[in-house]
């Protein structure tokens, strides 16, 4: 086997070490037998939420060792094969091989990028906030690209995306907007997300075709699950009902359906406006609950996040990313500078290059030498 190969069977290697770690790959087999006794319960269904959390659970683990033994496997049947051909002196065969474990090697540092998502609310379902920056017209369009973009990438994940409340711009575009994003680890991938987002290009409500620059900021926090108690005191909460805007026509909403959630103590506000009053009502306290979760995780972070700050990275709220289209294409990560010419595939939604850097300079604060140090 060539050097170059060994090498990359050595990545390969390492990537699976640290997935095993990571599913503690010993008890695996023992948890799954668990969790396939409990969904025969009879009773498991008397308790929806409690029922398809359980389900999910399972699924993950699921999942993560049928990861696991298709990578083992892909790894041993490739190397046969570069041994076989190796003997017959069949350089097909050895080619075909190696380059199946070239795309492996990508498979296998994909996945373990996944399995460092061990934060505390990563596997969490997320909240995403869209809210456009000053700038009118032009900003409430970025704000509707950006939205798009967030969609477009979690579609290809496979997750759940629900519209949970949208204002319309004056002009085109939107004001804000906010969805709920349900899937394995959707928190984990899209807190690196939160920050101020910049664009740069020639504007198309411009007549005089001037060069524009735009500012839209997204927030992600958790979804608050039951083992995560939150406790909102009433005292505390001020709610108003409100008429959602929408487009016209025969879905024009005509009765104070939409609910605006005030935490008075905070000062933060969450609203909901796409179902009836009663779904809309709980939807923005779990919102809220959540905001308040992913304050509590802010502070148990501040050192992490201050460290961060020192160094010049993005903080919350602060520029995390450009993306020019005028007079060059170029999306980059003001973080990581991770940068992209493919301006067009990371606006539909092709975003796993610029987290997977993220990811790997800073999830969970984890190099792949520090978690293995862990274990």
């Amino acid at each position: 086997m060539r050097a170059e190969i060994q090498n990359i069977v050595t990545e390969i290697e390492k990537s699976l070490e640290l997935v095993r770690q990571r599913m503690d790959i010993e008890t695996a087999p023992y948890r799954l037998e668990e969790f396939n006794a409990r969904t025969e319960d009879p009773d498991l269904w008397n308790d929806p939420d409690n029922a398809q959390k359980l389900m999910r659970e399972r699924q993950v683990l699921v999942d993560a060792i049928t990861v696991e033994q298709n990578l083992t496997q892909a790894l041993a049947d490739n190397i046969e094969l570069i041994e076989l051909g190796e003997m017959e002196e069949d350089a097909d065969v050895v080619a075909e091989a190696e380059q199946a474990l070239r795309d492996l090697k990508e498979t296998a540092a994909a996945k373990e990028l996944e399995a460092l998502l061990n934060g505390e609310a990563d596997g969490n379902d997320t909240f995403l906030e869209i809210n456009a920056g000053a700038g009118g017209t032009e900003s409430c369009d970025w704000a509707s690209m950006l939205a798009r973009m967030y969609v477009r990438w979690a579609e290809k994940k496979g997750y759940k995306v629900e519209l949970q409340s949208e204002s319309a711009g004056d002009e085109a575009g939107i004001k804000s907007a906010a969805y709920k994003i349900s899937g394995p680890n959707a928190y984990g991938w899209l807190k690196s997300e939160s920050g101020v987002h910049r664009l740069v290009r020639i504007s198309p409500f411009d007549s005089a075709a001037k060069r524009h620059t735009s500012f839209t900021s997204v927030w992600v926090y958790p979804v608050v699950d039951d083992n995560i108690d939150i406790e909102v005191n009433p005292a505390d909460i001020r709610i108003d009902t409100y008429r959602s805007s929408g487009a016209g026509g025969q879905h024009v909403n005509t009765t104070d359906s939409a609910v605006r959630i005030t935490h008075n103590p905070t000062g933060i506000v969450v609203t909901s406006s796409e179902k009836s009053q009663h779904q809309n009502r709980d939807i923005a306290m779990k919102a809220l609950k959540s905001r308040l979760y992913q304050m509590e995780l802010d502070r148990r972070n501040a050192a992490i996040n201050e460290a961060h700050e020192n160094k010049g990275d993005a903080g919350w709220g602060n520029q995390i990313r450009s993306y020019v289209l005028q007079p060059y294409q170029m999306v980059k990560d003001l973080r990581t500078s991770f940068e992209t010419s493919d301006t067009k595939g990371v606006l539909d939604g092709d975003l796993d290059g610029l987290m997977g850097a993220t990811l790997a300079m800073n999830v969970s604060g984890k190099s792949r030498a520090e978690a293995n140090a862990e274990d």
